[in-house]
C-alpha cells in the first residue's frame, strides 16, 4: 500500500507573547494536531501531512485568535538548527461599537466591568449601614442590519451589576453576589442571603431611582493575611479577592459591621455584555461610631 503522506518540521520564529494555543491544519481542513502550546512550537515539532499538500494552516485558538496558511519548503537544516525564537509585540484589530447591544464583550469573550468608588470620613471612624447607588441600566435592542440607532433601548430596573466586594484597610466583605429582590414572594425572599463557599449571594431593590442592598459583614480570618491577590488575568485586572482569608459561614454571633475612617466599594459586571450600566452617583449612608 503506498504511502500518501509525507513528513514536515514546523517551528515558529516569531509570535506575540503568550500567543496560543494553536490548532494546525491540512489544505483540506483535516485537524492535524490540536491545542500545540506555543512553547512546543518554538522547539519545532514533527508532522505527518497529505503528499500533495503544498501548504498547511495555523490557527490561533486563544483570546486572539488569527489564521494563517504557510507554504511548505524545503530548508537547510543549518538554517533550521540557527533559527530564533524573537518576542513581537502585535494586537488584534477589533472594532467597536457596530452593535449597540453589545458592550463589554471583546474578542469573543465577556469581560468585566468594574468600578470602584473611595469615601474619606472626616475625623471618627463610622460604620457602613447601605450602599444606594444612582445608575441608569439599558438594554437595547435589536437593530436592521447596517443601521445605528441609539434610541432603541429600554429602561430596566431588574439588570445590574452581579458582584460587589466592601472593603476598607482591615476589613472585606468578600465578593457579595448581587441579584434582584424576589417580588411578592416572601418564603424566596427569607432564603437570602445564601451562604457560598466563595461568596454570599444576597439581593439587591430599586427604590426611588436608587439601586440598594445592605446584607453585609466583614469576613476576613486575618486582618494580618492579605485581603487582595495580584491578578494574572489580564493586565486590566488590578486585584481579585484573596478567598483563602475569607469566610463565608453563618458568623451568627461575629457578623462585625465595616468600621474605619475609609470605605471603597467596588462593583463589577461580569456575567453579561447586554446590559449597559450608565453610573452616575453612589451614596454610603453610616453612622458615627463612638468608643
Amino acid at each position: 500500500m503506498a504511502n500518501n503522506t509525507k513528513a514536515i518540521n514546523i517551528k515558529i520564529t516569531e509570535s506575540a507573547p503568550g500567543a496560543g494555543p494553536f490548532n494546525i491544519l491540512d489544505e483540506s481542513g483535516n485537524v492535524l494536531k490540536d491545542n500545540v502550546s506555543l512553547d512546543d512550537l518554538v522547539s519545532g515539532i514533527a508532522l505527518n501531512v497529505p503528499t500533495n499538500d503544498i501548504s498547511i494552516s495555523i490557527t490561533s485558538s486563544g483570546n486572539c485568535t488569527f489564521n494563517q496558511y504557510v507554504p511548505l519548503k524545503e530548508i537547510e537544516n543549518e538554517d533550521w538548527v540557527n533559527s530564533e525564537y524573537t518576542t513581537a509585540i502585535t494586537g488584534c484589530l477589533w472594532t467597536h461599537l457596530k452593535n449597540t447591544s453589545i458592550y463589554n464583550y471583546y474578542y469573543g469573550n465577556i469581560e468585566p466591568y468594574i468600578i470602584e468608588y473611595p469615601f474619606s470620613y472626616t475625623y471618627h471612624d463610622e460604620i457602613l449601614q447601605n450602599v444606594k447607588d444612582y445608575s441608569k441600566v439599558y438594554n437595547y435592542l435589536p437593530e436592521t442590519p447596517g443601521s445605528f440607532d441609539t434610541n432603541k433601548k429600554i429602561q430596566v430596573d431588574n439588570q445590574w451589576f452581579n458582584k460587589a466586594v466592601l472593603y476598607n484597610g482591615q476589613q472585606s466583605t468578600g465578593v457579595l453576589k448581587l441579584v434582584p429582590k424576589p417580588e411578592n414572594n416572601l418564603s424566596s425572599y427569607m432564603q437570602y442571603p445564601i451562604l457560598n463557599t466563595d461568596s454570599k449571594t444576597i439581593t439587591y431593590a430599586k427604590t426611588d431611582s436608587f439601586y440598594q442592598y445592605n446584607t453585609f459583614w466583614a469576613v476576613q480570618k486575618n486582618d494580618e493575611i492579605p485581603l487582595f491577590l495580584s491578578s494574572c488575568k489580564s493586565l486590566s485586572l488590578d486585584k481579585e479577592v484573596n478567598q483563602t482569608n475569607m469566610d463565608y459561614g453563618s458568623r451568627s454571633f461575629r457578623k462585625s459591621p465595616l468600621r474605619a475612617k475609609n470605605l471603597k466599594v467596588r462593583h463589577i459586571l461580569d456575567n453579561k455584555s447586554t446590559t449597559h450600566i450608565v453610573s452616575q452617583f453612589i451614596i454610603t449612608p453610616s453612622q458615627i461610631s463612638y468608643k
